[in-house]
């Protein structure tokens, strides 16, 4: 049979190379990632007490050993919720940690009841790694790859498994050894987590460079003022939405509009108000869009919307709803309002043509005295050819 010495040097080893991996990520800032390392950090402590304590350990490097495990349970699970932007800490998990720690101090110090001990540990760490797969996989984004949090779950809920089976075995009275002890359920509990430890900290990597890939994403995308679509994602998924439209017969209409006589409020407040009516406009649009818009800043003070099962007319009406929540709330002191124009997609249409049309209506909304929506069906447009 294996050593539990040599086992427990492996894990002690696999969890400081995952405090250096993690480590690495410090920089970042992403979630979660400072208490995953300190977590994998008292791990390999709390292995290295037991390891050059050696057999029997004493009463006090047992007790700590556990201790410290308890505390690296909790900084894991925390650091999972903080990784998904939740609360770290719930009062009544906290509570129940402390009555595990109460109770090692006793199963250690009064009774030396090892089985108990080992039973309690059981209980801490399953509850551990079902807490950190159960939120990997009901937070995983909806979009995007999610073989990562799958691969976390999956590593999280094996050890998971072993741990309640141990648990309930010591409930049925099954005699446990001492941990450096050679036995079967040692040497399996080692050996599970030389598999499991190294690819949970492995799934965690993988979860933090998804997010930073989302926000890499984010950040080439979304426009850092306003939190809108930029130009170049808003045509992208707007031709998209466009050829599903025009293949499924359905309405499309697009929008292109215009905070109105905007360089005047840069020149009379200053440009820092004037980024402020930028985020104050786009913020009253948007929490107005139904689900599936499509809302782009084009540039400047112009922006595009994407109202898709619409059609113009009904278009024109939601574009002046928008209109009139913009001009009854002013932000700054200065009354905002915008002009816009609407176009409805043709068949054959290209998105070109169709904000072509919408950005000639457009205009002639502010050569009429701006704070109006006007269709391309009231003007006289070209059409516009792409090659």
């Amino acid at each position: 049979m294996l050593n539990p010495d040599v086992l427990i040097g492996i894990v002690m080893v696999s969890c400081m190379m995952s405090v250096a991996i993690l480590g690495s990520l410090l920089r970042t800032a992403v979630p979660g990632i400072a208490r995953w390392c300190l977590a994998h950090g008292l791990l390999a402590i709390a292995s290295a007490s037991v390891l050059i304590a050696g057999t029997p350990p004493k009463q006090a490097v047992t007790l700590c050993a556990g201790l410290i495990t308890l505390t690296a349970v909790l900084l894991l699970v925390h650091g999972m919720r903080q990784f998904f932007g939740k609360a770290p800490g719930r009062r009544i998990e906290t509570c129940a940690f402390v009555m595990a720690a109460a109770a090692l101090v006793y199963l250690t110090t009064q009774t030396q009841n090892t089985a108990a001990r080992i039973g309690v540990l059981s209980l801490i760490l399953a509850y551990g790694r079902i807490t950190v797969g159960t939120l990997a996989l009901r937070h995983a984004p909806p979009d995007g790859a999610r073989y990562p949090y799958r691969f976390v779950a999956a590593a999280a809920y094996l050890g998971a498994l072993f741990h309640l089976t141990r648990a309930i075995a010591i409930a049925f009275g099954m005699p446990q050894t001492p941990f450096l002890q050679p036995s079967a359920w040692n040497v399996l509990s080692l050996g599970l987590a030389i598999v499991t430890l190294p690819c949970l900290s492995t799934g965690m990597v993988m979860l933090a460079h998804d997010q930073l890939a989302r926000r890499m994403e984010q950040l080439a995308n979304i426009d850092e003022l306003t939190g809108v679509l930029m130009r170049r994602a808003f045509m992208a998924r707007a031709t998209d939405l466009l050829h599903k439209a025009v293949a499924g017969g359905k309405p499309l209409s697009i929008a292109v509009l215009d905070i109105d006589k905007f360089k005047a409020v840069n020149d009379d407040f200053g440009h820092a108000v004037g980024d402020r009516i930028l985020t104050h406009v786009t913020s009253v649009v948007s929490t107005r869009l139904k689900p599936g818009d499509l809302f782009g800043r084009l540039g400047g003070e112009e922006f595009a919307i994407v109202l898709v099962d619409t059609g113009k007319t009904a278009a024109a009406a939601v574009m002046d709803e928008l209109r009139l929540a913009v001009e009854q709330s002013p932000r700054e002191g200065v009354r905002c309002t915008f002009s816009a124009g609407i176009e409805c997609v043709m068949p054959g249409d290209t998105l070109a043509g169709t904000l072509g049309r919408a950005d000639a209506a457009l205009y002639v909304a502010k050569a009429k005295g701006r704070n109006r929506v006007v269709m391309a069906s009231e003007v006289d447009v070209p059409e516009v050819v792409t090659q």
